[in-house]
């Protein structure tokens, strides 16, 4: 802004126009007020949004006290965290449990089933509790990343406890509760989802011991396949004699370790489900925003939420645990990193949760009631604080009102002030708000976008990987300066000494140009039904509000009480912003360690930051013009910014990754596998190759993977030799996210060891020719190992031959594309062992004119692939070597797979 004699001028001019507009304000007054602001006072903003950061940082990580043994005399009908870290403990210590190993078939479900069995004991004589073991095998289609999946499992285990309600002898509508007790493979799974079967069995407790039963049934469902993925809840929803009476349901979930449990997607519509978490709930964490982003896609997880929606058309709500995700499918996942308030949250929470639901009327008219189905809501938790929740179309009309009103509310009152001489000043400053705020918000994003791309161009990507707070100086202070130099410099080109406006009141203006900003944006999102533009709408709700009481209250011409009234309606929109920072750097941080090296991580960072830095500044900055001079400002902000950039780029702060030794582990995932590649040609070996198999999992994965493969190399997966002689590359392929869309590495070496005798096999036992064009295969496939192993199926019909017809299911999904070639993929799960065959068949359609060899032409090519994953016993010496070269930072999933291709 101009110096003290420009001050002077305009105080003149200043109070000419006040004269001429019959206002009392005198000069003298003017010339004493908040243009006089030394630039220190600019600090004053900083403060207050680092001081709301630290406030809303600790709202949202908060938990309530644990209730113990020793309070059940005083609260009987509570849950008690102490009894539910019992259960944990016992499933934490059986380690990883993936579908199919010992520790999951016979351990974890054992042990489950013993507790269902106790709690049945004591149960209330007023109760029925009756209970089933579900031994399933099945199929469904499903799709991943646009990529169709036939998954398979076999002799999969749920445990199904029913608690009868009063209704039973009238409507059969029932609640289901879930959780899955299986992990992924070298992590034991103790918040995913050891701590939500903890939860579940506490609640049972809780809830049999009542005197009296609940309106409506509530079925428990402890299922053993669901990362496999997903496959015990389609057994459930798909076979079990109860799904049929399940009306809604609530799927417990973790994608972290710890904190609250966040309710992350609802419904799909029924906006009943979010009205009695909002009547039940003590200690509330939703937002529309997290269930519009997971359902987006870009989180690279899944839940049984989608096959209970889509399979068994049930509505329902899903929650899980996001704090420190750095732990989620790592070895870190263990009892020592969660504590006893985080159980006690989520049992208070889905308790209360459950009564509400299962005793509510909703639950027995959502069958017949289509009305109850319609709608979507938009909710939130207001720092964890109280919770709101209105409909989708209420929240468009609130939108748009508040778009509005923020606009002409705050522009009457101006004008009123200005009448007649300062109307047209008003309107132009008004637009110089606009602009600036447009050019800071373009400018920051370029800004950060530049630094996110030299940062990865320097190899210092993901520096504020395991040291989250530099990310405030590597992006947050560059958004800050942005919006200011922006602000500064539309202020200065469009500066009029001439104006009939104060120097308050031009800054007044400049905030009515911010509303209009947020009008421009608030009302395209809430046409396009995106419900997420409630973030804004509260900002412009509190902006609205300020204005309303600064009319009330008479400050507008008492620019100090102005400011302070300015200030204190900051507060809250700082908390309110800075919440969704929180929530969404400790989501996203630890996902970037997953999400492949396909695409830069500091973007998405960067964007982040820039968002939500300019939900922070955008009515603090246009203040800029309030003082004197903010050279002294700048540069502080400057230098925070290059120490942040030094600590990132030159010091061990900035290193990504963390090992267990300050108790914060922040770990590198490396997945590996061992592999033998084998191909047949009419029953005898052709080739045969082995080697190791690396997954790309974040920016940073392939130096080490590099480093570790020394002195051999480690070529690009669609660079393998076998590229050009097997079915897609020969490698084993198990997962469409993992092999399609990240990038993968070989490393030739030797073969594994394996027990052939414990492999699954897959023979043919009889060719049929259906018709002339139809030709049927089977084949039988055994598996009579108790092991951890998962088999695949690419199924690659040969140019002009069609597989049109098989045994798995009714429907035969399209093909994947990989390497060029196309192919059915069929993933198939072991749950129990089982030494009868399974029978399955493939009907093909060809043209016989077109067969190269005639009656005697092969039809297609299958990939036969096994892997194994808990086989740490029968690692080679080599394969042990290799995982020890790992830094202790890296987190190895270590796997062996043999993979079989033959032309039939």
């Amino acid at each position: 802004m101009a110096g003290s004699t420009a001050s002077s001028v305009r105080s003149k001019v200043k109070a000419k126009g006040v004269q001429d507009s019959g206002r009392t304000n005198s000069p003298s007054e003017d010339v004493a007020n908040l243009h006089q602001l030394e630039a220190q006072h600019g600090i004053l903003g900083i403060v207050l949004l680092l001081f709301c950061g630290t406030v809303s940082s600790y709202l949202c990580t908060y938990l309530p006290e644990a209730l113990t043994a020793a309070d059940l005399d005083r609260h009987p009908t509570a849950f008690i965290a102490e009894r539910a870290w019992d259960n944990l403990q016992v499933l934490n210590d059986f380690g990883p449990k993936p579908t199919g190993s010992r520790a999951n078939e016979l351990g974890a479900a054992d042990y489950i089933r013993r507790e269902i069995e106790k709690a049945k004991t004591t149960a209330h004589a007023a109760q029925l509790l009756e209970t089933a073991h579900q031994t399933i095998s099945g199929a469904y289609p499903i799709a991943f990343l646009g990529n169709p999946l036939t998954s398979v499992y076999r002799n999969a285990q749920n445990l199904v406890v029913r608690l009868a309600g009063r209704s039973e002898d009238g409507e059969r509508a029932a609640l289901m509760l879930n959780c899955h007790y299986d992990t992924v493979a070298s992590s034991p799974g103790a918040s995913d989802d050891g701590g939500s079967c903890a939860v579940m069995l506490e609640i049972l407790r809780v809830l049999s011991r009542a005197p009296e039963r609940n309106r409506h049934s509530i079925v428990f469902l402890f299922n053993g396949a669901e990362e496999t993925p997903l496959q015990a809840a389609h057994g459930f929803v798909s076979q079990h004699r109860w799904a049929g009476d399940v009306r809604a349901f609530l799927n417990l979930e973790s994608a972290g370790s710890g904190g609250k449990e966040q309710l992350f997607q609802a419904g799909p519509q029924h906006p009943w489900l979010i009205e009695a978490y909002g009547r039940a709930v003590r200690h509330p964490a939703a937002q529309t925003v997290s269930e519009e982003i997971f359902q987006s896609g870009i989180i690279p997880s899944d839940t049984d939420f989608r096959i209970f929606r889509d399979f068994g058309h049930v509505p329902g709500m899903d929650f899980a645990h996001t704090i420190n995700g750095y732990r989620y499918h790592t070895r870190f996942d263990t009892i020592d990193y969660l504590t006893l308030p985080v159980l006690q949250r989520t049992g208070d929470n889905i308790l209360a949760l459950t009564r509400e639901l299962a005793n509510g009327e909703e639950l027995g008219r959502v069958g017949s009631d289509p009305n109850l189905a319609e709608g979507y809501s938009v909710f939130f938790d207001v720092l964890g604080l109280f919770f709101v929740s209105y409909s989708a179309s209420t929240g468009q009309i609130v939108n748009v009102m508040l778009a509005v009103l923020s606009l002409a509310v705050p522009l009457m009152e101006l004008c009123r002030q200005v009448r007649r001489v300062g109307e047209r000043s008003v309107l132009n400053q008004t637009l110089v708000g606009l602009l600036g705020t447009v050019c800071g918000t373009a400018a920051s994003v370029g800004v950060v976008l530049l630094v996110a791309n030299r940062l990865d161009a320097v190899g210092r990507a993901m520096s504020w990987f395991s040291t989250p707070y530099l990310i405030l100086g590597l992006y947050g202070c560059p958004v800050i300066l942005m919006h200011w130099f922006a602000h500064r410099l539309c202020s200065h080109w469009f500066s009029n000494n001439k104006s009939p406006l104060n120097l308050t009141q031009t800054v007044r203006a400049r905030l009515i140009g911010v509303n209009l900003f947020w009008t421009l944006l608030i009302i395209p999102l809430t046409l396009a039904n995106i419900r997420s533009a409630y973030i804004i709408a509260v900002i412009v709700l509190l902006s609205l509000l300020s204005t309303i009481l600064t009319s009330v209250l008479g400050y507008q011409g008492q620019p100090r009480r102005w400011l302070a009234l300015h200030l204190a309606f900051q507060i809250p929109t700082l908390l309110w912003a800075t919440k969704f920072y929180h929530l969404l750097v400790k989501l996203f941080v630890p996902i970037t360690g997953r999400m492949g090296a396909g695409s830069n991580p500091e973007y998405l960072i960067a964007l982040l930051v820039a968002c939500f830095g300019l939900l922070c500044v955008s009515y603090l900055v246009p203040l800029v013009g309030l003082l004197k001079g903010t050279s002294e400002l700048t540069a502080r902000m400057t230098v925070f910014a290059m120490i942040a950039f030094l600590l990132g780029c030159c010091t061990q702060v900035g290193f990504p990754y963390r090992d267990e030794s300050n108790g914060e582990p922040s770990v590198q995932r490396h997945y590996v596998t061992h592999t033998l590649q084998v191909a047949h040609r009419d029953g005898a070996v052709v080739s045969e190759g082995a080697g190791f198999l690396f997954r790309e999992m974040d920016r940073n994965a392939v130096r080490v993977i590099r480093g570790v493969a020394k002195p051999a190399e480690a070529v690009p997966m669609r660079q393998m030799e076998t590229c050009r002689t097997m079915l897609f590359c020969g490698v084993p392929f198990y997962s469409i996210w993992h092999q399609i869309r990240f990038n993968n590495y070989w490393m030739e070496g030797f073969s594994p060891a394996i027990e052939k005798h414990t492999l699954p096999t897959f023979e043919l036992v009889r060719v049929h020719q259906n018709s002339s064009s139809v030709r049927q295969y089977s084949f039988e496939i055994v598996h009579r190992h108790q092991t951890c192993v998962q088999s695949a199926l690419i199924i690659a019909p040969k140019p002009g031959v069609q597989l049109v017809d098989w045994s798995l299911m009714d429907t035969v999904p399209g093909t994947i594309e990989f390497n060029g070639e196309r192919a059915h993929f069929v993933l198939i799960t072991y749950g129990l062992a089982d030494e009868a065959p399974w029978t399955v068949t493939f009907a093909f359609e060809y043209d016989p004119e077109h067969l190269p060899d005639g009656a005697g032409a092969k039809l297609f090519d299958v990939s036969w692939v096994n892997t194994y994953w808990e086989h740490g016993d029968k690692h080679t010496d080599e394969f042990r070597k290799l995982i020890d070269q790992f830094p202790e930072w890296a987190h190895v999933i270590p796997s062996v797979a043999v993979v079989n291709i033959t032309a039939h």
